[in-house]
């Protein structure tokens, strides 16, 4: 990881990186480097069909109309549940399907992204049937909203629905006035729902005030759902023939004309979340986002520091890519995301204009300060980064930064020192790596240099001797003559020669 430094004197397409063992440096033309040309090609060349998979994911064909739609949520409640139902329900409507079924299996949620749901599932144009399922399963919290805004709602034996009060992101209790506006918020919410859909108003209220949570046995005795279902195929017969009213009730009375579903025989189609939705909706959360840009921009950063090392920068941009999607789908500040930003930039200054930690360590501060603040403080943020994540990847960019700063140093010294260090060279030995016709590449005392013969060809891994330097290209020639008679036409060199016995003198006339 150091600079890289061109064999002036010689034209062998060679270069040479201070400090690192010779066997990492190979000449432009070579099966390594080309090797490493391939890599890159590679990388890119996965990056798109990365690209295009998630594509094909992401699309839904059509179907014929009058089937049935059959969508799962079975985690929590936010942003990216959202945009799938939408997707879902609007390929249900597109298709002009029978009716959309939502298989639902939650804890609860984001208030935000469960107001945005049931505002969704009021505004369809097909029936949608809430299925609290499979036995087990639960409509927590947000899925109480949910489940009771549904055309239909059915749940499925040994489930459960309620413990509807709203909390904080972090799981706490929300205090004083502002808990009291959120919960008279989400009473008047799910009241009228209820009443919307002709159910238990009065039971509704007591699941936000006071967390009562039912049986699905219980639901239906107190008018929170319709029926009991085992599973989907039970619910298309039960369904079969059953009248719903898509605009709701006023005032108990039909705010437009009923529908009547036929399900029986119908086509189930599925509609369950893609590729790409499945992937966001496990990054979507602050202390993943957080991680990924945090390391992603230091993997560019080691990437910038050491130029074609290819993987650093493959890698960090795709962790900034998927932590910039993790982050649009979170309620983030800008502010946190800004002070991100800023403490990257710092740590490039620290690193390539030596600020003596002064601006690592303002970029540490800005950091933190920025992961803090990434995510927004409302009671709905969805939670914040943790301190403990902070700590652990402050502590490896420290190291990162550290380390690359000590190469960096060492780099600096060694460039200083190199026009002493070459002049020592001459007179050392060393072995030819690629064959010097008459060019190519040595290894003296550890290190790859550039080569040239000013005699003749010398073979690969013949042992050779610096006889002098031309700029960072070393002059070379063979150590012993029978090391040259193994190379037809090779003259000897001027050492050999110097080495040579004297020749007897000839008997005078």
């Amino acid at each position: 990881m150091g600079r890289v430094l061109s064999g002036y004197g010689c034209r062998a397409p060679y270069t040479r990186h201070m400090g690192f063992p010779a066997d990492q440096f190979t000449p432009r033309g070579d099966p390594a480097r080309s090797w490493r040309r391939k890599r890159l090609r590679l990388s890119l060349f996965s990056l798109l069909v990365l690209g295009g998979l998630l594509l094909l994911a992401c699309g839904g064909g059509e179907v014929a109309p009058g089937a049935v739609h059959v969508s799962e949520v079975d985690n929590d409640i936010g942003p990216v549940t959202v945009d799938f139902i939408d997707r879902a329900l609007e390929r249900a409507e597109d298709n002009e399907a029978v009716l959309w079924i939502l298989e639902l299996d939650t804890p609860g949620g984001q208030l935000s992204a469960t107001d945005d749901i049931t505002q969704r599932i009021i505004e369809a144009r097909v029936p949608v049937v809430v299925f609290v399922s499979p036995a087990g399963a639960r409509a927590a919290s947000a899925g109480t909203f949910i489940t009771m805004s549904g055309h239909v709602a059915v749940m499925a034996p040994s489930t459960q629905i309620g413990a509807a009060t709203p909390i904080a992101g972090g799981g706490d209790d929300i205090e004083g006035s502002l808990g009291q506006k959120i919960t008279n918020d989400a009473v008047a919410d799910i009241q009228g729902i209820a009443r919307l859909r002709q159910r238990n108003a009065d039971w509704a209220e007591d699941a936000v005030r006071n967390a009562v949570s039912v049986t699905a046995e219980e639901a239906v005795e107190l008018n929170v759902v319709d029926f009991i279902a085992r599973d989907l195929r039970e619910l298309l017969a039960l369904l079969d023939g059953r009248e719903v009213v898509l605009a709701g009730f006023v005032n108990d009375e039909a705010a437009g004309p009923t529908t009547v579903l036929h399900t029986a025989g119908a086509e189930v189609v599925r509609s369950d979340m893609n590729l790409f939705e499945n992937i966001l909706d496990v990054i979507a959360d602050p202390n993943i986002a957080f991680f990924l840009v945090s390391l992603g921009g230091l993997a560019l950063l080691i990437e910038l520091f050491s130029p074609g090392l290819v993987g650093p920068g493959v890698v960090g941009v795709i962790m900034l890519v998927f932590g910039f999607f993790a982050l649009d789908v979170l309620d983030t500040n800008v502010a946190g995301i800004v002070l991100l930003v800023l403490a990257f930039i710092l740590f490039a200054t620290e690193i390539f204009v030596s600020g003596f930690g002064v601006f690592g360590i303002a970029g540490i501060v800005s950091l933190i300060l920025g992961g803090l603040l990434l995510i927004s403080d409302s009671p709905d943020g969805g939670g914040e980064v943790s301190i403990w994540v902070l700590v652990i990847v402050a502590s490896v960019i420290i190291a990162v930064l550290g380390s690359l700063w000590v190469v960096m140093i060492r780099d600096r010294k060694r460039a200083r020192d190199l026009p002493t260090r070459t002049a020592r060279m001459i007179g050392r030995t060393g072995v030819v790596l690629g064959a010097i016709d008459p060019e190519g590449t040595v290894q003296v005392a550890s290190e790859m240099w550039s080569a040239r013969s000013t005699g003749g060809p010398i073979a690969e891994g013949v042992e050779i001797r610096v006889t002098g330097m031309e700029g960072f290209c070393m002059i070379v020639a063979p150590v012993s003559a029978e090391a040259g008679e193994g190379l037809p036409g090779a003259p000897a060199s001027d050492q050999a020669l110097l080495d040579a016995p004297p020749i007897a003198e000839l008997p005078s006339d």
